[in-house]
C-alpha cells in the first residue's frame, strides 16, 4: 500500500504516519494543499489521507480536482469539522469516506483496509477501455480500432498502467517502480525507450494520438 497523507498539523501526521505504517504500508506525508495536488497528479497512490484545511488549496478544491482529472484513487477525509453539511461537502466533492477529529487509530487503519478492499475489486476487472483502443486482461489482447496490436510484455504492462490512470500524468519513478519494480533511478533512458516503442505500435497509422510526454515529468494517456 502507497499512501498520501496531507496533513498540515505536524504531530497528527507524524501518528496518522506512524499508525499506516503498521499497515505495511510506504506512507507519505505532505503539509500543502497545493503541493499534495500536484503529488498525486504526478506519483501512484493506493490511497490518500485528506485534511480538509490546508494552505493553498483546501481539501475539498483538492479531492474535486482530482476526480474532474479522472483519478479515483480512493480519499478518506480526517477532519476536524464535524457539522453534517461540511461532511456531506466533503463527501460529494470526491471523498469516499469521512472520519471526524479526535480519532481512534483502529478506527483509522479499518476504514482505510476497507477502502483499499474496496478499490481491489474495482480494479479487478478484465477490460480497459479508452477511446478507441481496449486492453483485455485475461487473454492479454490490445486492440486499436479493431486492429490487434502485439505488444511485448513490459509494453503490456505500461499500456495497463496508463489505461488505469487515464489523463493523469505519470511519472517515470512510477513507471520505473511498475514496470521493472525498481525503487530508484537506474540512470538509463529505459522509461523513454519503452514508451517509444508502445507510442509507436499505438499510434502508428492511426489518427490520433494518445501518449503525450509532459517535459520534465513524465506522460499522459489523453485524447487529442
Amino acid at each position: 500500500m502507497r499512501c498520501l497523507v496531507v496533513e498540515d498539523d505536524n504531530e497528527i501526521a507524524t501518528i496518522v504516519k506512524q499508525g499506516l505504517g503498521e499497515l505495511e504500508g510506504e506512507v507519505d506525508v505532505e503539509s500543502n494543499g497545493r503541493r499534495a495536488y500536484e503529488r498525486a497528479l504526478t506519483n501512484h497512490y493506493d490511497i490518500i489521507v485528506l485534511d480538509l484545511m490546508l494552505p493553498e488549496m483546501d481539501g475539498y478544491t483538492f479531492a474535486k480536482s482530482l476526480r474532474e482529472k479522472e483519478i479515483n484513487t480512493p480519499i478518506l477525509i480526517l477532519s476536524a469539522l464535524r457539522e453534517l453539511d461540511d461532511r456531506l461537502k466533503g463527501l460529494s466533492m470526491g471523498g469516499d469516506d469521512y472520519l471526524t477529529k479526535p480519532f481512534a487509530m483502529a478506527e483509522l487503519q479499518i476504514r482505510v483496509k476497507n477502502l483499499l478492499k474496496r478499490a481491489q475489486k474495482a480494479s479487478e476487472v478484465t477490460q480497459l477501455v479508452f477511446q478507441d483502443l481496449k486492453l483485455n486482461r485475461l487473454n492479454r489482447d490490445v486492440v486499436r480500432a479493431g486492429r490487434k496490436l502485439d505488444l511485448q510484455e513490459r509494453e503490456f504492462v505500461l499500456l495497463d498502467l496508463f489505461m488505469s490512470n487515464p489523463n493523469k500524468i505519470i511519472g517515470k519513478q512510477t513507471i520505473l517502480k511498475e514496470v521493472w519494480n525498481y525503487d530508484f533511478d537506474p540512470q538509463t533512458n529505459v522509461v523513454d525507450v519503452l514508451v517509444c516503442r508502445l507510442r509507436n505500435k499505438l499510434e502508428k497509422d492511426f489518427p490520433t494520438r494518445l501518449i503525450y510526454t509532459v517535459r520534465g515529468v513524465g506522460y499522459v494517456l489523453k485524447g487529442s
